[in-house]
């Protein structure tokens, strides 16, 4: 899947993540910073490739990226596209989040986040035809559907035309079929 899918995939199963489970009071920094680790969480496994949004918009990667690429990941879709990627990723994030730690911050409602964002993109890699090595080190790429020939073309026609869209019309209509729960939550659970 393209970057902007995978943009748009991590807060959709967020905001799934969000009308599913009960309220509860957060402040402005934990709401912030849950949309930003999930993002990060949706594009991380990505990092893996040099041509990802993350080394085109940092100084003197494309070097860094290729490097990052072959040795310490294995190649695109390899390591970080993992169950163990996700659980390295995971542990990253929790030290990082112990070190900066503050009382008006919920750890792990943010740690909840990214692990979603990482998840729908290990999903959606999924669904194209190249498929995700989901139990390395078993490399075996794994795909839904299994015959490869029914998945669809990362950055293709059904990916521009069904599966971007599709996920635009399911936020449309989690918003209006959730409403008065998203207002509530603003109006009385989120601590300013």
């Amino acid at each position: 899947m393209t970057g902007r899918t995978h943009d748009l995939a991590a807060v959709s199963f967020l905001g799934l993540a969000f009308v599913l489970s009960p309220l509860e009071k957060i402040s402005i920094t934990t709401l912030f910073l849950c949309l930003l680790f999930n993002q990060i969480g949706g594009i991380l496994p990505d990092i893996d490739q040099p041509t990802a949004p993350l080394w085109k918009n940092l100084p003197v990667t494309k070097s860094i990226g290729r490097i990052i690429d072959k040795v310490l990941f294995g190649g695109h879709r390899f390591l970080t596209h993992s169950i163990v990627g996700l659980g390295i990723f995971t542990l990253l994030v929790y030290f990082l989040l112990n070190i900066f730690h503050s009382s008006n911050i919920n750890n792990n409602l943010i740690i909840a986040s990214f692990l979603i964002g990482y998840l729908s993109h290990l999903i959606f890699d999924s669904i194209t035809k190249e498929g995700v090595p989901w139990l390395l080190p078993i490399t075996k790429k794994f795909g839904i559907p299994p015959t490869k020939k029914l998945r669809i073309e990362t950055g293709g026609f059904i990916e521009h035309l069904v599966v971007f869209p599709a996920l635009i019309i399911f936020d449309f209509v989690l918003v209006l079929e959730n409403y008065n729960m998203i207002l509530v939550f603003f109006k009385n659970y989120l601590i300013r």
